[in-house]
């Protein structure tokens, strides 16, 4: 079963988060950040949203930097995603 999201969504997995700091400190699980950057697994084809026409700017692959509560998490598969707009996604990490 495959994930297909409809209009501007995407579904997008979480990318861990790094449990040192810069300068070599480990962080216990409870002082970690949400992380920001994930990984587009699912596009939806964009099309006419609320009169306008959405062009989808992401691809599949893409890393991107979002909004730090955007989106719905859910689980499928034993593997959690956030499906959110593309409208929340704040920029793409080369």
């Amino acid at each position: 079963m495959n994930i297909k999201p409809l209009g501007d969504r995407v579904v997008i997995k979480m990318l861990e988060a790094e449990e040192t700091t810069k300068s070599g400190i480990v962080l216990p699980g409870s002082a970690k950040e949400k992380p920001q950057i994930a990984e587009i697994v699912a596009v939806g084809p964009g099309g006419i949203i609320d009169g306008k026409d959405v062009i989808m700017e992401v691809e599949v692959g893409d890393q991107v930097l979002i909004s730090q509560y955007a989106g719905t998490a859910f689980k499928f598969d034993d593997v959690e995603y956030t499906i959110l707009k593309q409208s929340d996604i704040l920029a793409i990490v080369d």
